[in-house]
C-alpha cells in the first residue's frame, strides 16, 4: 500500500505544479466596457474588453442604521453598480471564532441582460467548515470568518444586506428585544472565477508498472477503472492487494478544472490513513448547469484560499449534479490529504462535497452514485468497509469536546461530526443508500 499511495497519480498535484497554467481558454465569457447614462440605463459600447483573470474584489460593508458603529451596527450593507463583473459572492468577518447571527441577503445584476436577481439568501453556518483547532492551518493568523459562498452567475452589479438576529434579553419586570452585535470588519467578496485552460484533448493518466506515463501537460482527468483493473494496478505498484476494494471512478484532476496551483500555499499536509468519508453540500445553490461546474469549483476554491484564508480548497473531493467527481485538494487523489471540511474531524477522514444546497432539494441519483464510487475506491485502498462504523478523536468543536474518541458511521454527514445542517436535510436522507452502495461495489 505504502509504494501506492507515495507514487500514486503524481500527475494531478507534482507534474500539474510543473506546467505553465496560463493557457488561454476560447469559452471564457468577455468583458464587454459599459457606462451609466444618467437615467440609469445600461449602455454598452461597442468595444470589447479582454477576459479578466480570476481576481477577488473584496469591499467593506457600511451601517445602514442610525448607530454608525462599525461592528455594532444591527443592519450593514452595500450597493455596487460598477464592480468588475463576478459570479460567487460571500461575507467575510475578522474573527474565525465569531458566529454571525443574522441574515445575509444578496440581489445581483446580470451581465448579459443587466437585470438584477430577487434576494437570494446566503447561508452563514460556515465556522463548522474549516481547519482543525490548533493546526497551522486555523493558526496562521491569515484565517477569517466566513459564510458558505453563493454562486450567482456571471455579474456585475451587487447589492448585499446583513441583518443582526434579534436577541431576547431580560430585566427585571420588563422583557427586551435588542439586536445582536453583528461581526466586526464585514467584507463583501466578489470572486470571478477566472477562465478555464484550454485542456489538452484527450489527457488522461495511465500506468505502466510502477511508472506513471503522462502526456506533454498534466493530465486532466484519471480514467476510470474496472474493479480487476484496479486490483492489478495495485499490485503492480507494489502495494498489498485488497480483499475489498472498489473500482477506480473516472476523476476530473485538479488541472482538468482549472486550478491555478499559484494561489494555494505550497506542500502538502497528510494524515495517517483515512478512516471515514464526510458528506457535505457546498450552500452555493443549484442554479447551476454542469459545464459550469469547473467554474464553480475554481470560484469555491478561490474563496476558501484568498477569501476565508485557508491554504487551499477545503474538500477533497467534490461531485456535480451530473455525477461527475473532481479531486478537491492538492496532495495525490489516492492519499491521506488533510482536508479542512468537518472541523473537529479533518485527521484520518476524507471530505466530499456536492455541489448544490439539499435543505429542501433533493440531490441527483447520479450525485449519489458518485458518492458511492467514489467511496467504495478511496476507502478500500485502507481496507475500510463504507458499511462499518469507526472512531475518530475530536480536534474540538461544538459536539464533542477535544480529544473524546467518537463512534460514527464510516460514512457520514458533516451534522454527525458538528451541529450543522449540511449536508442538507434530503442529502443526508441518502447517506443510507450511498453506504450499501459502495459496499456492494466493494464486493461485499
Amino acid at each position: 500500500m505504502r509504494g501506492f499511495l507515495a507514487s500514486s497519480i503524481g500527475v494531478t498535484c507534482a507534474a500539474a505544479l510543473a506546467l505553465p497554467l496560463t493557457l488561454p481558454a476560447a469559452a471564457a465569457p468577455s468583458a464587454a466596457s459599459a457606462t451609466q447614462s444618467t437615467s440609469g440605463a445600461r449602455t454598452a459600447s461597442t468595444t470589447a474588453a479582454p477576459d479578466l483573470p480570476g481576481s477577488t474584489q473584496s469591499l467593506p460593508l457600511t451601517p445602514r442604521t442610525r448607530d454608525r458603529t462599525l461592528g455594532a451596527a444591527p443592519e450593514q450593507g452595500l450597493t455596487r453598480d460598477d464592480v468588475h463583473r463576478f459570479s460567487l459572492v460571500g461575507v467575510t468577518w475578522t474573527d474565525p471564532d465569531t458566529e454571525l447571527l443574522g441574515r445575509v441577503q444578496v440581489r445581483t445584476r446580470a451581465t448579459a441582460t443587466g437585470d438584477w436577481s430577487g434576494w437570494q439568501d446566503v447561508d452563514t453556518h460556515n465556522e463548522d467548515h474549516g481547519a482543525d483547532p490548533g493546526t497551522a492551518e486555523r493558526d496562521s493568523g491569515h484565517v477569517h470568518g466566513s459564510t458558505a459562498p453563493l454562486w450567482v452567475g456571471d455579474s456585475d452589479g451587487v447589492d448585499v444586506r446583513v441583518r443582526a438576529d434579534t436577541a431576547t434579553t431580560r430585566t427585571v419586570g420588563n422583557t427586551d428585544e435588542q439586536p445582536s452585535r453583528l461581526p466586526a470588519g464585514l467584507h463583501l467578496e466578489l470572486v470571478d472565477p477566472g477562465a478555464a485552460q484550454a485542456p489538452l484533448a484527450g489527457a488522461r493518466a495511465t500506468t505502466n508498472g510502477n511508472r506513471t506515463a503522462t502526456p506533454r501537460l498534466a493530465a486532466t482527468e484519471l480514467p476510470a477503472l474496472s474493479r480487476q483493473a484496479t486490483e492489478r494496478e495495485l499490485v503492480a505498484q507494489g502495494a498489498k492487494a485488497q480483499p475489498y476494494i472498489g473500482p477506480r471512478p473516472r476523476i476530473v484532476t485538479r488541472h482538468g478544472w482549472g486550478a491555478d496551483e499559484k494561489l494555494r500555499e505550497k506542500g502538502f499536509v497528510y494524515t495517517k490513513k483515512v478512516k471515514a468519508a464526510f458528506v457535505h453540500h457546498t450552500a452555493t445553490g443549484n442554479n447551476y448547469r454542469c459545464s459550469q461546474a469547473p467554474s464553480v469549483i475554481r470560484g469555491i476554491y478561490r474563496y476558501h484560499v484568498k477569501s476565508s484564508g485557508w491554504r487551499d480548497i477545503g474538500y477533497n473531493f467534490l461531485v456535480d449534479k451530473c455525477g461527475t467527481i473532481y479531486e478537491g485538494r492538492a496532495g495525490g487523489v489516492a492519499k491521506a490529504v488533510m482536508g479542512a471540511h468537518t472541523l473537529g474531524f479533518n485527521t484520518d477522514s476524507m471530505g466530499i462535497a456536492v455541489l448544490g444546497t439539499f435543505g429542501s432539494a433533493k440531490p441527483s441519483s447520479a450525485a449519489v452514485t458518485a458518492i458511492a464510487r467514489l467511496t467504495a475506491w478511496k476507502l478500500g485502498l485502507y481496507g475500510v468497509n463504507p458499511r462499518g462504523k469507526t472512531y475518530l478523536k475530536s480536534g474540538g468543536g461544538n459536539l464533542y469536546r477535544k480529544g473524546k474518541n467518537v463512534r460514527l458511521n464510516v460514512i457520514s454527514g458533516h451534522r454527525d461530526g458538528f451541529a450543522t445542517e449540511c449536508p442538507g436535510r434530503q442529502l443526508y436522507g441518502k447517506l443510507g443508500s450511498a453506504r450499501s452502495t459502495s459496499a456492494r461495489y466493494q464486493g461485499r
